[in-house]
């Protein structure tokens, strides 16, 4: 079976490559991407040249077949949602804001014992998303992330993280997740929500890609993903 974390980044790829087709030809979107809405708007698109015609076509149908390889391996997992070894893992994360049951899972089996990272600093650096630093003399500089981790649990967490990009706020899905779960993870989630979804904005205000952005705050998330899963 093809890994999850794989299929995400794939499709995460195709989506950018959609998006950024659109934008070359003056097709913006300004709302939420890739709800029912925006699935509306980008079955409504036409181009009037024949070559610009079969170039959308073709990312909508790479897209559609991630969606539904995706959507397959979901359907193969559900069982484990609710049985098995990371069932209590599974509920808590996906209380979480971006972490729906698929990613949850993801990320539970990917990190199995969590009490294996004494701080969230270092679970940070499991998942590659700590900037690397060179140091000369008295100075360090940060560069890149190392991305020395763990890939599949990276890609899950970037991709959680977009979630983040609009104020907070607990929709019906969201709140089927975190049904009967901890008030006091409940909490975490929320204040999670408040904390990571302000600094979405303010770095988005501040930085030129988007995509630096995300990974600020999916580094962010990990923490909050380790606080959750250590708290007794």
């Amino acid at each position: 079976m093809p890994s999850p974390g794989g299929l995400v980044a794939d499709r995460t790829r195709t989506r950018h490559r959609l998006s950024k087709f659109l934008l070359r030809h003056d097709r913006v979107w300004r709302e939420q991407a890739w709800t029912l809405k925006h699935e509306t708007w980008l079955t409504g698109q036409r181009f009037d040249d024949a070559a610009l015609r079969s170039t959308y076509g073709h990312y909508r149908a790479v897209l559609a077949a991630r969606d539904a390889e995706l959507a397959a391996i979901e359907a193969d997992l559900a069982h484990w949602y609710f049985h098995g070894p990371f069932t209590e893992a599974v509920g808590r994360l996906a209380a979480y804001r971006g972490i729906a049951h698929l990613g949850a899972l993801t990320i539970a089996s990917e990190v199995g014992d969590w009490r294996r990272f004494p701080t969230a600093r270092t679970f940070m650096g499991f998942t590659g998303l700590v900037p690397s630093e060179y140091s000369s003399g008295g100075s360090v500089h940060r560069g890149h992330i190392t991305k020395a981790g763990n890939a599949h649990l990276r890609t899950q967490l970037i991709e959680s993280a977009w979630a983040y990009q609009h104020r907070p706020s607990l929709g019906a899905v969201l709140r089927r997740r975190q049904d009967g779960i901890d008030a006091a993870t409940a909490a975490r989630s929320w204040t999670a929500q408040q904390r990571l979804c302000a600094r979405f904005r303010r770095l988005a205000a501040r930085k030129t890609s988007r995509n630096i952005v995300a990974v600020a705050i999916a580094r962010e998330l990990a923490g909050f993903c380790w606080a959750e899963m250590t708290a007794a």
